[in-house]
């Protein structure tokens, strides 16, 4: 995309969320939204077809934008891989964090359709599988996990992960979101855990639908998943 598309892309995205945070998904229109972007009523379709696909795309963007800052981070390189995916995590959060009300109209939009965010067309998904996908082989290169024969589907699964966390997020009533940085902490220690026992090697695509789907349903309830993660944590150490 031209340096030129892309900012009209940023400034309908910037648009809508300012437009929709103060009068709702139906309370605003596509005409609303380019015009306050400054441009003409029909060039917004030539970015988003609907509001819904305007609204996946913010996704897309923030997921984007999280992982360019997250790469350029300093001293990224020599970072462990349990640090690379926590980068990724906290980049993720603080670009949604100014936009938090928009980001659970959202939420609440798509969750009326909720396997739109469980499959292979979540927004920015192959980005954030083939990124993990790396974080992967470069951990693997270096020794600090064990040979692992399931990355593109790690990669996968962490994005997903990524919307649970989002979801778990807007759900957070502790101060400073502190039992969302609780779980973040102790569920990527028991995946770093994990990857160094090559425990992984064991599992098939079954197991890792398995640990997806369970793992979106837990992450309705908070407390009870932390307890869950605090237990199995000693075991992956065995």
């Amino acid at each position: 995309m031209k340096p030129k598309q892309q900012q009209n892309q940023r400034l309908l995205l910037q648009a809508a969320v300012e437009l929709m945070s103060v009068h709702g998904f139906d309370g605003t229109s596509m005409k609303q939204i380019a015009r306050a972007a400054g441009l003409g009523d029909a060039t917004i379709y030539k970015y988003f077809s609907t509001k819904e696909k305007l609204v996946l795309g913010y996704f897309e963007q923030a997921l984007a934008d999280a992982l360019a800052e997250t790469l350029a981070t300093a001293g990224f390189d020599s970072f462990s891989l349990q640090e690379r995916l926590q980068r990724l995590v906290d980049a993720l959060l603080e670009r949604l964090l100014p936009d938090r009300e928009f980001v659970a109209l959202a939420r609440a939009l798509v969750g009326k359709s909720p396997m739109l965010l469980m499959g292979d067309t979540l927004p920015g998904k192959r980005a954030i599988k083939e990124a993990v996908a790396g974080f992967l082989e470069a951990a693997e290169a270096d020794g600090s996990i064990a040979a692992c024969d399931f990355k593109p589907l790690i990669g996968g699964l962490f994005a997903d992960y990524l919307f649970t966390v989002v979801i778990y997020w807007l759900n957070d009533s502790s101060d400073e979101f502190s039992d969302t940085t609780r779980l973040v902490d102790l569920t990527l220690a028991v995946l770093a855990q994990t990857l160094e026992s090559g425990l992984l090697n064991k599992l098939s695509e079954l197991g890792g639908f398995l640990l997806r789907s369970q793992f979106s349903r837990l992450m309705q309830n908070g407390s009870s998943l932390i307890e869950l993660v605090k237990l199995a944590r000693p075991l992956v150490k065995r």
